[in-house]
């Protein structure tokens, strides 16, 4: 598939001097030693108007970044996931109401654990929009202290040798923090989505993925694992933050995992992503290769939570959560611009995007800083809107 067009800034309603503003803060700060690099991308109208490199691509070596640099995606993985799950509703071998346990017995019978100690029956199951959406009471074992974090904690529920099937598996014994449906919690529901495909396409996930999702879209640098020919492309980050001191570490990319984490263990670029991005934006399809049905992506990037509970960490007023991403539901009250309908996620370790259809606008911002992920996300958002002028 040919490549997203470009176009200079102006001729899709964007300002060259304002872009330049944001590329002069992030050298700024690039050469103040508070990130070591970074890769902006900006589409308007199907092109692309602004795709730049900053830094250097590894602290450890003397080369710059370049634009087609490989970056760990961390939760940037979650989207993509999503829509393939949805590709298979779409073939009608999964329903959103379906109760997980019917496709992953495991799941089945889930306990929640009680305040004070105990577990009781989950008062119903966890259905597959549960999973989408994150209301599946499953958590990530670093968003808490208390006693099912701890549980995690001791199980290594996420290690790179484990296989999908064998963390399913785990999760099962476990109990849960919430009632499926009472709240919504970041956790590991797409690790689970991640294993639905696999038992359900009868695939591994990256197979399912690469052939149903990457490849028709051109994706060809997007995977779970960089091979040795692109070694000399993976970003890196400094060795300790340097804000805190603390230690940096990310996942090692290098070599083909047995975990294919469905949550948050991609690579990309700039460019693949954008063109991910670019097929939500036209309603499911990029040139000739239709992945979803436009009421399909509609639907995804609809806010399935009403007056379910969030985390305000994460989810800022005025946002809530649809099949795979954020989703803004009102114009003000968030500390960040965007128009209602916009829908975003991130990456641990900095990287983000949103894509606002109101604007025909998407854009990706690709880092590796975990430390000063969201400082970089809310500036990245806060200049690129200051440059929209049609």
């Amino acid at each position: 598939m040919a490549p997203l067009p470009a176009a200079r800034p102006e001729e899709v309603g964007l300002s060259a001097a304002r872009l330049d503003r944001l590329g002069a803060v992030l050298r700024e700060r690039i050469a103040a030693g508070h990130l070591p690099g970074a890769v902006a991308l900006v589409a308007r109208d199907g092109r692309i108007a602004w795709h730049e490199a900053f830094g250097r691509r590894d602290p450890a070596a003397a080369d710059p970044m370049t634009t087609d640099a490989v970056f760990r995606i961390y939760s940037m993985t979650k989207p993509i996931v999503s829509v393939g799950v949805m590709m298979l509703v779409e073939e009608g071998r999964l329903l959103l109401g379906d109760p997980v346990g019917r496709h992953l017995p495991e799941l089945a019978a889930p306990m929640v654990a009680v305040e004070g100690g105990g577990l009781e029956k989950a008062a119903r199951p966890i259905t597959v929009q549960d999973l989408l959406r994150h209301t599946s009471g499953l958590t990530y074992e670093f968003r808490g202290t208390g006693a099912v974090h701890r549980a995690y904690m001791d199980a290594k529920v996420y290690r790179r040798g484990q296989t999908n099937a064998e963390q399913v598996a785990m999760l099962g014994r476990l109990p849960l923090l919430h009632h499926p449906g009472t709240r919504w919690e970041y956790g590991r529901s797409t690790d689970v989505l991640g294993r639905l495909i696999e038992v359900v396409s009868g695939r591994t996930l990256g197979a399912f993925l690469a052939e149903r999702i990457l490849a028709p879209l051109g994706m060809a640098d997007t995977g779970f694992f960089v091979p040795e020919r692109d070694h000399h492309r993976l970003a890196g980050a400094f060795d300790r933050d340097p804000e805190t001191g603390a230690a940096v570490s990310l996942i090692e990319v290098r070599e083909r995992p047995s975990f294919e984490s469905g949550g948050g263990g991609m690579v990309s670029t700039a460019a693949d992503y954008i063109r991910f991005l670019q097929m939500l934006l036209e309603g499911g399809r990029l040139g000739g290769v239709r992945l979803l049905g436009r009421k399909t992506v509609e639907l995804m990037t609809a806010d399935h939570l009403g007056p379910i509970p969030g985390a305000p960490d994460l989810l800022p007023p005025g946002h809530g959560f649809g099949l795979g991403f954020a989703v803004r539901r009102e114009r003000g009250m968030a500390p960040l611009p965007g128009s209602v309908g916009l829908y975003y996620w991130g990456g641990m370790a900095g990287t983000s995007f949103w894509v606002d259809p109101a604007e025909r606008l998407a854009a990706v911002l690709m880092i590796q800083a975990p430390g000063q992920r969201e400082h970089y996300r809310a500036l990245f958002r806060t200049l690129v809107y200051a440059a929209i002028e049609g």
